[in-house]
């Protein structure tokens, strides 16, 4: 008679993966830069598997094992150096809140370095020597230009409606 030897024991494979988190919204107060994150679900999860880990200029929130997946988010560059040991995490119903202690209680206009030089570069250049209606159609042509096509109809009617009563009005002279 053969005995049979048992097989080796391999636990079940886990197919958790990570999933980028790249929707947020968020807030100021004196104190503090506020940052909601929706996570449906994140208040079931143990306590240890959700961290957060700052620095003076960014942090990041590792949420493990929430609907068989690990969420991350890495926010760096902040726009103003934040207190580490002051920040702190709070979960709520479906919101994972990070909240960054501002160093300063300045007002942020935006999160990071990186959207506010994005935004100042979308800003166009004021004109100050010249003509102030050229400075318009500039920013007008920058519409124009970066516009859909409703966007274009729309200032095409306004433009004709425009030379139209421009027309007009040079006929009741």
């Amino acid at each position: 008679m053969e005995t049979q030897k048992p097989s080796a024991i391999v636990p079940p494979m886990t197919s958790t993966y990570t999933v980028k988190i790249n929707n947020y919204g968020w807030d100021q107060s004196d104190k503090f830069v506020k940052i909601y994150i929706t996570l449906k679900g994140v208040q079931n999860i143990s306590a240890d598997n959700l961290q957060v880990h700052f620095s003076e200029r960014s942090f990041e929130l590792l949420v493990n094992d929430l609907n068989g997946k690990n969420h991350t988010m890495t926010v760096n560059n902040l726009l103003k150096p934040i207190s580490p040991e002051g920040s702190t995490k709070k979960v709520k119903t479906d919101t994972v809140l990070i909240m960054c202690r501002k160093k300063s209680e300045q007002k942020w206009e935006f999160l990071t370095q990186v959207e506010k030089q994005t935004k100042e570069k979308e800003k166009p250049p004021l004109d100050t020597d010249g003509d102030p209606s050229a400075g318009l159609m500039n920013v007008l042509k920058k519409i124009y230009d970066e516009g859909d096509d409703e966007m274009k109809r729309t200032l095409n009617k306004a433009w004709g409606e425009s030379r139209e009563k421009q027309m007009k009005g040079d006929q009741e002279f």
